[in-house]
């Protein structure tokens, strides 16, 4: 359950005196920044009105305290739902908008935040958007809408990919074997460089682009890998070079079996002629067939006739 909303035990109607619980909870989680002021059950969602309290709010530039309010604004959130439905969260904190004490400060006024509870712009809590980060990284677009909308959360696709797309990448410990190769954004035009984890097979790193310059900066970024697998190419190994000259490098075993068979296939073609000094073989019963039906079809292709006509004087069609 959610920050506000999540302390409320839902059995009929809400009643007033269930915003006074809300209240004590919030004040210690929020630590006296936001009081809540009244419960609204609303049938298929819930309502929680709140607001700031009168204490003094550092500027965001210079840091100077300022209780001066200059102007009063509503902020409208989502939190986790309660009992599979929907909370809002109506920040009739009117969230203020203070002027700033230091009349050497560039900036004139300054809207509070609560950061325990929301981020600048957000139109979500921090827990609404938590859940919505986990839920995307498994089940992103509208699979990710789906699940949301069972638990009462709402919650476009789009959102959820942008969330996705926001949430910031976890470290990965350096690979001791790694693996790298190129693929294209656009065939013929834009590539970027992969980086893959050869023993756990997991991706370390995207690299914007295929440069030797790029990939040797990473490794000096990221020392301690010891082999590096790799296609033929002279840039990535001129990379590994500069950056990882401890490194190893071997081929991958993609392109050993390509390489091989390439070498294969150049060997066979230059002793082709060698077959032919061998022992001729015998005819078999369907050669001479094979031999007459070859001389009537170029017989009627000679006279003008196609292909679909020689089948059928033939009597093949």
């Amino acid at each position: 359950m959610g920050l506000l909303a999540g302390l409320l035990l839902f059995h009929g109607r809400l009643v007033g005196r269930c915003a006074g619980v809300v209240a004590d909870e919030v004040r210690r989680l929020l630590g006296e920044v936001a009081v809540v002021g009244l419960v609204l059950d609303r049938g298929t969602t819930v309502g929680v009105v709140a607001r700031t309290s009168s204490a003094a709010v550092a500027c965001p530039d210079c840091g100077q305290l300022s209780e001066r309010v200059h102007a009063y604004h509503q902020r409208r959130l989502a939190d986790l739902p309660v009992g599979g439905r929907p909370v809002v969260v109506q920040l009739q904190l009117r969230v203020r908008r203070l002027v700033c004490a230091a009349l050497s400060c560039p900036r004139r006024t300054f809207r509070e935040q609560v950061p325990a509870l929301t981020q600048r712009w957000a139109r979500r809590t921090r827990q609404l958007t938590a859940l919505v980060a986990d839920l995307a990284v498994v089940a992103a677009g509208r699979a990710g809408t789906a699940v949301l909308s069972r638990v009462g959360a709402r919650v476009s696709r789009s959102t959820v990919l942008r969330v996705l797309m926001a949430t910031p990448l976890p470290d990965v410990a350096v690979p001791t074997v790694l693996s790298v190769d190129d693929f294209a954004l656009r065939r013929g035009r834009r590539y970027a460089t992969l980086l893959i984890d050869a023993v756990t097979h997991r991706r370390v790193d995207v690299l914007p682009d295929r440069k030797a310059e790029t990939l040797a900066a990473w490794l000096r970024e990221h020392p301690g890998v010891q082999v590096v697998c790799r296609d033929g190419s002279a840039s990535y190994a001129e990379a590994i070079r500069a950056g990882a000259p401890q490194a190893v490098q071997v081929s991958d075993r993609w392109h050993l079996w390509a390489n091989l068979a390439k070498a294969v296939e150049k060997t066979v073609i230059a002793h082709s002629g060698c077959w032919r000094d061998g022992p001729i073989r015998p005819d078999q019963p369907l050669d001479e067939r094979t031999r007459e039906r070859h001389r009537a079809v170029h017989a009627l292709l000679d006279q003008g006739h196609g292909l679909l006509e020689c089948a059928r004087r033939l009597g093949w069609h």
